[in-house]
């Protein structure tokens, strides 16, 4: 595993780096190579083999759960492995005790100690007979696909993997267990409260609905269908997964920083990981509230029944100066940006007057940040040469919707007061009053570039003249939106299983669908561009996967991740190839063995 580190990476870390080098040297010299087999004996190919430290490593919590600021943590990284053509996987460091979980699709997954290993393990995989067992093998996407059917009417049922597929997968196995039409009409009534513009129709006409079709899978699991296969090139494919946090976290986005640290923040109890990839240290800084902060921030009556969080700023999305290296943090329950001095450790704020849900930030060429106001339509600038904001308005859809934007501030002093505001008011199917302008970039020169979620259009901003530029996409949802090396966009339309390319230049759109099967089942909620590869990466948010477009070619691969549940929402590249990805289901718990984790992926030679 070759380091990704800059330059000026501080000598600490360095030093930390070439210590994880010598350790990974050590571990290959330890090195023991495996043998899966089918019962009759045949090689079994393209197993995942997940190899985990046992026990667990052993992290500091003691500040409510979590590391104390400041103090280094040392984690223990879990290795997967792809079984090549003849049933073989070469494992990493054996000389300290490990569990192994082999698993492969219409297989029984297997799972041993290291203390059962013999010398030269040959070990056999049994065919999973038992319907019901192998449905519930399959990821989220191949049980959203069976709502076809069940909800007919696909703007309905678009909408529903919209505004209900925002935080979590619908089709895991929390969500496709059977409910009385009571119980999901309580579910409803409060995912609306946190923020689903789900429309009045549909909260009435699903419940019913979701009853009656999630009884009848249950009865006949053979009607999920079969998820996308596992192809060839993951033979050479490895994925580290690095244990962050617990069940009542929620690892949103994350930063490659040039200084070879990854930065993630646990948008739930406010606390920012500065983790070292090539060793598995980390250490957190708690980003502490400014005097006056309630718990919940701005909006307190939002999560006023989640077990347990310490949010007073909600840490949402990070970028990084070019200029000094300082990491800038949109906080999306306060009106401010926070900034985070990576050598010095520190924070500082800088506080608006207006706006509201800071969300998806980035930097451009003259060190202006850039992000969206997801909340009052709005995106922001800051000056750092000046200190100060610049906010610029999105158009409206009408009086009235402007109107509600305006007044969302005090909706949410009335929820912080316990009225249930946002289940009293009538939604309409395009969610008039909260278009939701959401991810943004910057294209090479220097446009800005927004997705507004729920009116499907992207928006340009010209930084010198301020003025908006609104176009709608041929597609639903656009999510987040990403600039390649020759200025096109790359956007993720999230109920549309299908990424988009505009081409500014042409004012050209192309559809390119999701690798998955069933087809149009997933809900892609962000993409990145490897332009030194020229390649897209897409996260599988409902299909346990991450899916790389090769731009020249137009091939896509399909890399199965080893979580089940493992809502991703953001992507970004080490140096070397490297693609890290996070587990940002909320709620956690979620996730397979509740475990939030920060993922990287080494994809191998393209077969």
């Amino acid at each position: 595993m070759k380091p990704c580190l800059a330059h000026n990476v501080p000598r600490a870390a360095l030093i930390a780096a070439m210590t994880g080098l010598l350790t990974l040297a050590g571990m290959n010299a330890q090195a023991l190579t495996l043998k899966v087999q089918t019962e009759d004996g045949r090689a079994a190919s393209l197993v995942m083999v997940t190899q985990a430290p046992q026990p667990p490593a052993r992290i500091d919590d003691s500040d409510n759960g979590y590391p104390a600021s400041g103090k280094l943590q040392q984690g223990a990284f879990e290795r997967t492995r792809f079984t090549d053509a003849q049933g073989q996987a070469t494992l990493a460091d054996t000389r300290s005790a490990f569990e192994l979980r082999l698993r492969k699709p219409g297989y029984q997954d297997l799972k041993l100690s290291s203390k059962d290993l013999a010398a030269n393990p040959v070990l056999t995989l049994k065919a999973e007979k038992d319907v019901a067992a192998l449905a519930q093998q399959r990821p989220s996407n191949a049980w959203t696909a069976t709502l076809e059917k069940a909800v007919p009417d696909t703007a309905i049922r678009k909408e529903f993997l919209l505004h209900c597929g925002f935080c979590h997968q619908q089709g895991s196995a929390f969500l496709h267990r059977e409910r009385s039409a009571e119980e999901w009409e309580i579910t409803i009534k409060r995912m609306v409260r946190y923020g689903s513009r789900l429309s009045s129709e549909a909260q009435k006409e699903l419940p019913a609905l979701l009853e009656k079709h999630w009884k009848n899978i249950a009865a006949h699991p053979e009607l999920v269908p079969a998820s996308t296969p596992w192809r060839e090139h993951l033979a050479g494919a490895q994925i580290t997964e690095l244990p962050l946090g617990d069940r009542f976290s929620q690892m949103h986005d994350f930063l490659m920083h040039s200084n070879g640290f990854v930065y993630i923040g646990d948008n739930l109890q406010d606390r920012l990981y500065e983790v070292n990839p090539d060793t598995g240290a980390y250490t957190v800084y708690k980003i502490p509230p400014v005097a006056g902060d309630q718990l919940g921030g701005l909006l307190a009556g939002r999560l006023r029944d989640f077990p347990k969080h310490e949010t007073y700023q909600g840490i949402h999305s990070l970028a990084e100066s070019r200029k000094d290296g300082h990491v800038f943090i949109t906080p999306s329950y306060q009106r401010r940006l926070i900034e985070f001095d990576p050598v010095n450790k520190t924070f500082k704020t800088h506080e608006m007057d207006s706006g509201f849900y800071p969300h998806t930030v980035r930097i451009d060429a003259q060190d202006r940040v850039w992000f969206t106001l997801a909340l009052s339509n709005q995106v922001a600038m800051f000056d750092r040469a000046t200190a100060k904001f610049t906010t610029y308005d999105l158009p409206f859809r009408s009086v009235m919707e402007k109107l509600t934007v305006k007044l969302t501030p005090f909706f949410f002093k009335l929820i912080g007061w316990g009225l249930p505001i946002t289940n009293w008011v009538k939604i309409d199917h395009v969610s008039t009053g909260v278009p939701l302008p959401y991810g943004i970039d910057i294209t090479p020169d220097g446009t800005v570039w927004i997705a507004r979620l729920h009116t499907d259009e992207i928006a340009s901003i010209d930084p010198a003249s301020g003025k908006v530029t609104m176009i709608p996409t041929p597609l639903h949802g656009p999510r987040r939106l990403r600039s390649d090396r020759d200025g096109n966009l790359w956007i993720a339309m999230f109920n549309e299983s299908a990424i988009l390319r505009y081409e500014p230049a042409s004012g050209k759109f192309t559809t390119f669908d999701m690798p998955v099967l069933p087809k149009g089942s997933d809900t892609p909620y962000a993409l990145n561009v490897d332009r030194q590869r020229h390649q897209v990466w897409v996260t599988g948010t409902n299909s346990d996967s991450a899916q790389c477009l090769d731009i020249a070619s137009g091939t896509w691969r399909f890399y199965p991740l080893p979580r089940k549940a493992t809502f991703t929402r953001d992507v970004e590249f080490g140096k070397d190839g490297r693609v890290f990805l996070s587990s940002a289901s909320f709620p956690s718990w979620h996730i397979e063995d509740a475990q939030p984790t920060l993922i990287q992926l080494q994809p191998g030679s393209a077969k």
